[in-house]
């Protein structure tokens, strides 16, 4: 009997034996192609799964049943997990050779927000531009009080000027009007309508962790008026550690400004403060009697409370609180030097209330409920003329998201509500929105090289019916360093009367959009880019460069035109469109860092037969950043950009210019100082161009396309404690 029991057991070795084979993994390095000892590989096959380390040579061994596909997982300490799968070789000797990427860069673990997905940056259909840690902090240190300067330096971006002497401003992306790009706070809608000439003005840059721009449509998850792109401030969360900071902030101009940031979290619970008081005095560099920077004081409070209910579930509320009150014009007359004279005022005030629930199921799934209260008044005055209203807007979601392995899925719904009621007679431009969105989202990594992310969105807009918006996004990763990105989908924007035109016109002889005639802004746009990365010089050097090519138009366009002594919205029987590209180029040698950016930009507006270059679009731009860092030590830097000529609305063309800047920084453990000359070349269009005709009493403003304000020496210190 026991030599028949160990004559089965052989016979079963046997069979087993024959339906196995020998299965070796290699794993390298991508860039230097040396095999990567200790590598861990974990195979998977049908339901089972099997680990090995790979030896000397980098070979993870495995004697497995034979299948017709492996799927596999690799990690090695400091390089980027490896996913993908393999067929099943004939050949039993056959390595199939693997390639893991190093942690180059801190971009490649940033995970964005904008696109709701869990994947990090670097593995993103959707071309995604961000700012954040030390770059971040070198703008503030430039513009402490708002964040103007970090959009306006990125390129393909432009921080329009809508008010001589208020200093209004709006954004534009890729030459298109501020109103077809969406402007979000943690993914709220929180500085459209009546608020966004003075959205970019009143937001410091302290309590923010990012910022986020998509340049093109992005309309699925976002709606009406993610045309020419959106631009997302993500803030900061609380973590382990206490952060507590203070800004403060002096300029030879007058300007004085104050913040600080507090947060931490406590187990269960979290919370984050920041606070500012930002102020200038009334300031003409050129001697003409009128203001380059107003007079204004402006307030800013924002608490946030987290609850961490377990592992799964999390919550947070916030407020903000800001007020404003703004004025330029005659300097003689806002310094109390005179009795009467022409001025500008605007005094603001703004509520806003952010909710988000979150809930995940298992190690992929997970709910989210958002809802935000927005409420907004305005009180526009001058020496003849008084606008006043009030905007009260709100935005509801829900969204359920599985974050798989291979695809991702991302669906919601929501409603967005827009009231505005003017106070002052004849309260002619009140109107009510109101928009009932679904949207879904799928992201599919197809295989190593190629990923695709595609969504439709279906919005019912109040007076206007429903609008379909599908896109598409493609990553091709040709080889560890290159890489591109196609893109392109279609948007709308709702008809109303908040442009750059009639901010211009602080709204004076303005009529209502009328709903019977004009019609929604439709667009389509598409975009496409290549990136290449490496180190020249055996390592000394790290390069890297992007280049962009866009296209955006947009059918029957909404634009205010004279009639008369009032300003009518017409829809244009025609279209804008805008094209060109961007590049930009980095380079880096041990503590000196290169940037190079250049936008070439045309914008048309087609009317019929008739077609007109875009107002305030320079066609070329040029940026140049040079950086210097010692960690934790030194940080200097010097900037040049350069604008090309400008068509102005009067039918003159602006001059070119440069502008230059330079600073440093002083960093110890606790606090660092700064010094910062803005502008040193002192470029103002006041020096080689009017902006206004008629007297200082009853001034006619003309375009603004150069800085009013000239050389600025801005100074500080920035406490870590």
């Amino acid at each position: 009997m026991t030599k028949i029991g160990l004559l089965v057991v052989t016979f079963l070795w046997v069979i087993a034996g024959f339906g196995q084979q020998s299965l070796k993994i290699k794993v390298k390095h991508a860039d230097t192609k040396e095999p990567l000892p200790g590598a861990t590989v974990k195979l998977f096959i049908n339901k089972d799964s099997s680990i090995a380390v790979a030896d000397g040579t980098g070979v993870a061994v495995f004697r497995v049943f034979k299948a017709d596909q492996y799927n596999f997982v690799i990690t090695h300490i400091g390089f980027l997990t490896l996913h993908g799968s393999f067929r099943a070789s004939s050949d039993e000797d056959t390595e199939h050779v693997l390639f893991l990427e190093p942690e180059e860069e801190e971009e490649d673990e940033v995970v964005i927000q904008s696109t709701r997905s869990s994947r990090s940056i670097r593995n993103i259909p959707t071309r995604v531009e961000f700012i954040a840690g030390e770059e971040l902090d070198e703008k503030a240190n430039m513009k402490p009080g708002d964040i103007r300067m970090v959009l306006n330096e990125s390129t393909g971006i432009m921080t329009q000027q809508t008010s001589a002497t208020s200093a209004n401003a709006s954004i534009r992306i890729q030459g298109l009007d501020a109103r077809y790009t969406q402007v979000l706070k943690d993914g709220f809608p929180v500085y459209a309508g009546f608020s966004s000439g003075l959205g970019l003005l009143q937001t410091p840059p302290l309590d923010l962790k990012q910022f986020e721009v998509i340049k093109g449509s992005a309309s699925t998850l976002y709606g009406g008026g993610a045309i020419a792109g959106l631009v997302d401030l993500v803030s900061k969360t609380p973590g382990e550690e206490r952060e507590l900071k203070f800004h403060l902030d002096a300029t030879t101009a007058g300007g004085l400004n104050t913040s600080g940031f507090y947060g931490q979290r406590f187990k269960k619970a979290g919370v984050t403060l920041f606070a500012s008081r930002n102020s200038n005095a009334p300031y003409d560099p050129a001697d003409i009697g009128l203001t380059a920077i107003p007079k204004f004081e402006r307030h800013t409070v924002n608490p946030k409370f987290f609850a961490y209910f377990n592992e799964r579930t999390n919550m947070y509320v916030g407020v903000n609180y800001t007020n404003e009150d703004r004025m330029g014009g005659d300097i003689a007359f806002i310094k109390e030097e005179k009795p009467v004279g022409f001025f500008e005022e605007n005094v603001t005030e703004r509520v806003s209330t952010q909710f988000s629930f979150e809930h995940r199921f298992g190690n992929h799934d997970h709910i989210t409920v958002k809802n935000s209260f927005g409420f907004f008044r305005r009180d526009i005055t001058d020496q003849s003329y008084r606008f006043m209203g009030t905007q009260r807007s709100s935005f509801t979601e829900f969204t359920y998201a599985s974050h798989g392995d291979r695809t991702e899925w991302i669906g919601g719904i929501n409603l967005l509500t827009d009231r505005f009621e003017q106070s002052t007679a004849p309260g002619q431009l009140n109107y009510v929105e109101k928009t009932f969105g679904t949207f879904i989202q799928n992201t599919w990594r197809v295989n190593e090289k190629f990923h695709i992310e595609s969504g439709l969105r279906g919005d019912l807009v109040k007076d206007y019916g429903f609008v379909m918006l599908p896109r598409i996004s493609m990553l091709f990763k040709f080889a560890p360093k290159l890489t591109s990105r196609v893109g392109g989908g279609l948007g709308y924007k709702t008809p109303n009367v908040f442009t750059e035109e009639s901010e211009r016109l602080q709204y004076r002889n303005v009529l209502p959009v009328n709903k019977d005639v004009n019609e929604l802004e439709r667009s389509y746009g598409v975009n496409a880019d290549i990136n290449f990365k490496t180190k020249i010089a055996e390592g000394e050097i790290d390069f890297s460069i992007n280049h962009l090519f866009f296209y955006t138009r947009i059918q029957d366009p909404l634009l205010l035109q004279q009639e008369g002594s009032n300003y009518r919205f017409n829809t244009i029987n025609g279209h804008i469109d805008s094209k060109g590209m961007e590049t930009n180029l980095r380079l880096g040698y041990h503590d000196f860092k290169l940037f190079l950016g250049y936008t070439f930009t045309r914008v048309y507006l087609h009317e019929g037969t008739r077609k007109s270059l875009n107002f305030l679009t320079p066609e070329h731009r040029l940026n140049s950043v040079l950086l210097y860092e010692v960690h934790e030590k030194w940080k200097l830097g010097l900037e040049g950009y350069y604008f090309s000529r400008q068509q102005l609305s009067d039918g003159s063309t602006g001059r070119p210019y440069w502008i230059t800047g330079f600073m440093a920084e002083k960093l110890w453990e606790k606090f660092s100082v700064y010094i910062n000359f803005e502008n040193f070349l002192d470029t103002r269009q006041t020096k080689f161009d009017t902006i206004y005709t008629g007297t200082i009493a009853n001034p006619v403003f003309r375009d603004i396309y150069a800085p009013l304000d000239g050389f600025v020496v801005n100074g500080g210190i920035k406490l870590r404690l």
